[in-house]
């Protein structure tokens, strides 16, 4: 089990995939498709029906908090695993000839085995590389549906409930006052096997006990 997960304590993990033919790689190269990190919320809210306009088939998968928290809370697994589940059921569905994708893994082979284990075709090209969204266009506009996607999910949320809570990560210093604050008052919206969210529990139960 990963004891301590990076990644935003609110809101869902978004994975996705992108299927494109070889000869449509230039068109999103001269849209400017590269890593979300590189771009703007504006630029890749400009992007996202570009890239899937261009692109042959897409599939997003969006996976609740809920739904990490009971994946984590089993002992034999963590987000690099979840994440090759779902990448694998993308693959399964898309059924491209080559997949290139991003591994979050330090272990490439590792990952790539236990990925390819979920495969309904087990000879299926794939080639896990450490910042593949950098290095691969196909890659990086991936990246982009699922990063436009995911800030989409926590609009929704901040709508929702009226709050503007940050970015969802834990290094955002709106997201740990929110947190602070609002932790049991929106429990379908944390993950609660972050660290984070457990230092917050831990220290609401120790402050409980010393008013008692």
């Amino acid at each position: 089990m990963l004891n301590s997960p990076i990644g935003p304590v609110i809101g869902p993990m978004v994975v996705c995939g992108v299927m494109i033919e070889e000869d449509k790689i230039p068109r999103l190269k001269a849209l400017g498709v590269k890593d979300s990190k590189l771009l703007t919320p504006k630029k890749r809210e400009f992007l996202f029906e570009k890239i899937k306009n261009t692109a042959k088939d897409h599939k997003i998968i969006v996976i609740s908090p809920k739904e990490v928290d009971g994946y984590l809370q089993t002992d034999h697994l963590n987000l690099n695993k979840l994440e090759a589940q779902k990448m694998a059921e993308i693959i399964n569905s898309l059924d491209p000839d080559k997949t290139i994708l991003d591994c979050p893994s330090n272990n490439i082979k590792a990952y790539e085995d236990y990925l390819k284990k979920h495969l309904k075709d087990k000879n299926k090209e794939v080639i896990a590389e450490h910042k593949a969204d950098f290095r691969y266009i196909i890659v990086a506009a991936a990246s982009i549906l699922a990063k436009v996607t995911r800030d989409n999910e926590i609009k929704k949320i901040k709508e929702k409930i009226g709050i503007e809570f940050g970015s969802g990560y834990p290094s955002d210093p709106r997201t740990v006052k929110f947190l602070n604050e609002n932790w049991d008052k929106y429990p379908s919206i944390f993950r609660k096997t972050w660290i984070s969210y457990k230092n917050v529990l831990q220290s609401q139960k120790q402050k409980s006990l010393e008013e008692f």
